[in-house]
């Protein structure tokens, strides 16, 4: 199976200030798209040549699981952004988060010190087990929630290829800025 990389459902320019134009050329642009391409690289010929990402990301392992869980959890980050959309949970996903977190508010900032606090490349992760309650976790490199069999419901890539030529060393401030891009109509449908 060939993967692509999706259309974004904004304009390059459509995340400013919080994410410029020329993070998303090479987040996107770039970064994402070599995870895209090497993820069709490596899978040819193995047993995961018409496999899905999923698969992937559920049972390959070394370099196209590295790539393979990179393509996924890239589009799933840059899908759950929208300068226009809902910018608070809706829905179960809002009750959820009140139930778990406390209040909104409170999930922000435990989200935030997760995001802010990974040692060295990564991604926050708001996931839910399978008797719907919600986490916040931690995963290192590529690492994805899949693969402990909870599901994703947002994400905050911490990589510094994210947020460096925005905000250079200074994490915390795109982390607290990240919150402005959501379109939680989209998040609240994941859960």
């Amino acid at each position: 199976m060939a993967f692509e990389l999706p259309e974004l459902p904004y304009p390059m320019d459509a995340l400013e200030p919080v994410i410029s134009r020329k993070t998303l050329e090479f987040h996107y642009g770039k970064h994402h798209q070599a995870y895209v391409n090497n993820t069709n690289s490596l899978s040819k010929g193995t047993k995961f040549e018409n496999a899905d990402l999923e698969t992937i990301i559920r049972e390959a392992d070394g370099g196209l699981y590295n790539n393979g869980a990179q393509a996924w959890n890239h589009t799933f980050y840059f899908l759950a952004f929208g300068p226009d959309g809902a910018k608070e949970p809706v829905g179960a996903l809002a009750d959820a988060i009140k139930r778990d977190f406390g209040s909104l508010e409170n999930f922000k900032n435990e989200f935030g010190k997760k995001a802010a606090t990974l040692f060295g490349s990564g991604w926050a992760w708001l996931v839910k087990d399978d008797t719907g309650k919600l986490q916040i976790i931690q995963e290192s490199n590529a690492g994805n929630p899949l693969r402990k069999g909870l599901t994703p419901i947002m994400t905050c890539d911490v990589w510094e290829h994210a947020y460096y030529l925005d905000y250079q060393n200074r994490r915390p401030d795109y982390v607290s800025s990240f919150w402005n891009l959501l379109n939680w109509e989209v998040i609240s449908e994941r859960y």
